[in-house]
């Protein structure tokens, strides 16, 4: 017995080594491959954005002293941003059922819109990266607001007698 596709074509035929082993292959259920693949890629985008809001949480620690201080707030912010709404985004897809033929252009529109955002994020990440701190502007920065004097002893005077005589 042959299956066919959608456009009735035999998905196997005799010849092939599926139908000589005699397994059955369901068909591929396209809302939970997409649901699959928006949730990872909702983790990776996630995982970023709290690597950009911890990389954002460091450079207002190290204040406008740092050369590249506006530079990275104004990316690191722009890349928040893209990264709220890609993750928005990926909800909605989700939320829309595949199979439905009238859906597709709406779905294909935001996913093209998804993908467009997600280039444009890394690529700010990657300036973000090429802009971020070397380890040594860093602890100078945070060793001078960090750092705490040693107490000042002072010598006792000569003429002070402990025994109370001459």
């Amino acid at each position: 017995m042959e299956r066919m596709n959608g456009e009735n074509v035999a998905l196997n035929k005799l010849g092939d080594p599926e139908a000589q082993t005699g397994k059955t292959y369901r068909p591929m259920n396209i809302n939970h491959y997409a649901t699959k693949k928006s949730a990872a890629q909702s983790m990776l985008d996630v995982a970023l954005l709290m690597a950009n809001s911890s990389q954002l949480k460091t450079v207002i620690y190290v204040g406008p002293q740092y050369r590249f201080y506006i530079p990275l707030i104004v990316l690191l912010s722009l890349s928040i941003t893209l990264q709220v709404i890609v993750g928005l985004l990926l909800v909605f897809i989700v939320k829309y059922d595949l199979n439905d033929v009238r859906k597709h252009a709406k779905l294909n529109w935001m996913n093209n819109v998804a993908t467009v955002f997600v280039f444009f994020t890394v690529l700010i990440n990657i300036f973000i990266t090429a802009l971020g701190f070397e380890g040594q502007h860093l602890r100078q920065s945070t060793s001078t607001v960090m750092s705490i004097s040693e107490p000042v002893i002072l010598p006792l005077p000569d003429n002070l007698n402990m025994t109370g005589g001459n």
